[in-house]
Parts: structure tokens; C-alpha cells; sequence
């Protein structure tokens, strides 16, 4: 058969025709199988870190990875069906995860770090916690970021490579605290008479513990003070009103015996401040003469 001056093979081209009709369904045949069995595979290896009590965040996060790691595989497998060469198709991937990689680096070290906090869970949501120079409670935790509300209700959003890096001081880690509050008292007041009335209000205070017992002990002979501190154990919920309470008290209390609380003072020495009064009271002595005319 001729066409425009070109002989066309029907068979042939038929032939082609069906053979590329063919590899296209098995390419596409390829490709539906294989996505199911990733969406398969995926949900099974999701369920499986959930039963192991990996966090639900990092399942999911390693449960997409795996299902587009998956995919990737099945569209190459697809491609290479229907005479794509792949090889240069994975070789431009490559460059361009690189490429990628290095445009998102700090995006990419923050995923890992993430990763990282999930799994080993050194916080989770509703920990107060201190990172670096903030203090505030725990809220959402993502794969890039951990946002804490400090007590003033501010929201800080923090990068999760800074967290790994940098210590983290968990207070709700554990179930119990201990208060340390430290007074000072005037160098002539009764140091026994403070303790004891400090030790008295730390064992009556309704939230404190018996085991271990509150004590208090002479921490600093000071400038102006002597330094007695308390410890007394209470659970972490108690902790921030106790502290209130017991200061309150320790005020009232050391008013009502008189027990001084001092305040920084200083004694300044002026060189040659004697001469200068003596020279003064003798300017004064000297009697005051009026000029009169002739």
C-alpha cells in the first residue's frame, strides 16, 4: 500500500501497532497491581510500627516514605514495559534528589531529627519542658517542629534539628518535685527560731510530703544575710501553687515574730571626708567683716 509516495506495510505496522497496544496494558496492568500491593504493603507495615507503639506521626511519616519509595519502583517497572530505558530515567531522578536535597537540607535534618523525637519520645504532648532558653508545655509535635505555650500563652515554634542538639530539662517526666525556696534572715535573728518556723509550715502544708521530709539547712552566710533553704517534695501538679503559698506564709509568719528579712545594703567610705568637716566648722567660726568707707 502507498501513501504520499510512501509504501506502507499494513501487516507490519499492524503487527507494531498490536505488540505496542500490548506492552501499554501490561504496563498499565504493572502499574494498577503494583500500586495496590504498595497500598497493601503499606497499611501492613503501618499497623505493624503501631502494634510496636512507635508513635502514630512517625508510622505514618515512614508509611508514606515506603509507599512512594514503592511507587517510584512500579512506575520504573511500568516505563521499562512499554521501551522507556530507564536507566536515564533514574540516572535525572538522582540529580534531581541531590538537587533537592541540598535546597532542603535543614528541612531534611529537621525531618530526621524529628523522626528521631517520636520514636525515642525524650517529651511528648502536655510535658512541661525547658529547650534552650524556653520553658513552656509541649503542644503539637511534627516531623519539622515542636511548638510549646509558655505560660503567658505564647506559642513558640521551635526546629526539631535545635532540639536534638541542645539538652532538653523534661520537669513532668517524672510524677514527683521538689520545692527549693531559699530566705534569708538578719545576722541578729534566732536561726533556729526561722527553721523551725519555716520546717513547721513546709510539714503542715496540705500537698507536701512526709517521705522524704521537708528540711532546711543554712545554704550561704551572705553580705547582708544569712541563707536558709527549704525542701520539701510535692507532685508536679502541686508544685507551682505550693511554692506561692509557702512564700506567702514565710512572709506573714517572720512579721508577726519579728524575724528580719534584710535587703542589700552598703557602707561607703569617702577619703578625707573627716578633713573636709573640719574645714568646714572652722570656714563657719570665722566672723563675717563689712568694709566701711571713710
Amino acid at each position: 500500500m502507498e501513501f504520499l509516495g510512501f509504501t506502507i506495510d499494513v501487516a507490519t505496522l499492524t503487527d507494531s501497532a498490536l505488540s505496542l497496544l500490548f506492552k501499554v496494558l501490561i504496563a498499565l496492568a504493572i502499574f494498577i497491581v503494583g500500586r495496590w500491593l504498595a497500598q497493601k504493603a503499606t497499611t501492613f507495615i503501618n499497623k505493624i510500627m503501631v502494634r510496636s507503639h512507635l508513635d502514630v506521626t512517625a508510622a505514618n511519616f515512614l508509611s508514606r516514605l515506603i509507599y512512594g519509595v514503592m511507587m517510584v519502583v512500579v512506575a520504573l517497572a511500568a516505563l521499562n514495559q512499554v521501551g522507556v530505558h530507564t536507566t536515564s530515567v533514574v540516572a535525572i531522578l538522582g540529580g534531581a534528589a541531590v538537587a533537592i536535597g541540598l535546597a532542603l537540607k535543614d528541612q531534611l535534618s529537621n525531618f530526621a531529627a524529628g523522626i528521631m523525637i517520636v520514636t525515642f519520645k525524650p517529651f511528648v504532648k502536655g510535658d512541661y519542658v525547658q529547650i534552650s532558653s524556653y520553658t513552656g508545655t509541649v503542644g503539637e509535635i511534627t516531623l519539622v517542629n515542636t511548638h510549646l505555650t509558655t505560660i503567658n500563652n505564647h506559642d513558640v515554634i521551635i526546629p526539631n534539628s535545635s532540639i536534638t542538639t541542645s539538652a532538653v530539662v523534661n520537669y513532668t517526666a517524672l510524677p514527683n518535685r521538689r520545692v527549693d525556696i531559699t530566705i534569708g534572715v538578719g545576722y541578729d535573728a534566732n536561726i533556729k527560731t526561722a527553721k523551725d518556723l519555716i520546717l513547721k509550715l513546709a510539714i503542715e502544708n496540705p500537698v507536701s510530703f512526709n517521705d522524704p521530709e521537708p528540711i532546711v539547712r543554712v545554704t550561704n552566710l551572705g553580705d547582708n544575710s544569712v541563707d536558709l533553704t527549704l525542701n520539701v517534695w510535692t507532685t508536679n501538679a502541686d508544685w507551682w501553687s505550693m511554692q506561692c503559698d509557702l512564700l506567702e506564709q514565710f512572709k506573714e509568719v517572720f512579721d508577726s515574730e519579728k524575724i528580719d528579712i534584710p535587703f542589700p545594703q552598703r557602707s561607703v567610705h569617702i577619703k578625707g571626708l573627716d578633713q573636709m568637716i573640719t574645714n568646714m566648722d572652722q570656714s563657719q567660726k570665722i566672723p563675717m567683716t563689712k568694709d566701711t568707707g571713710d
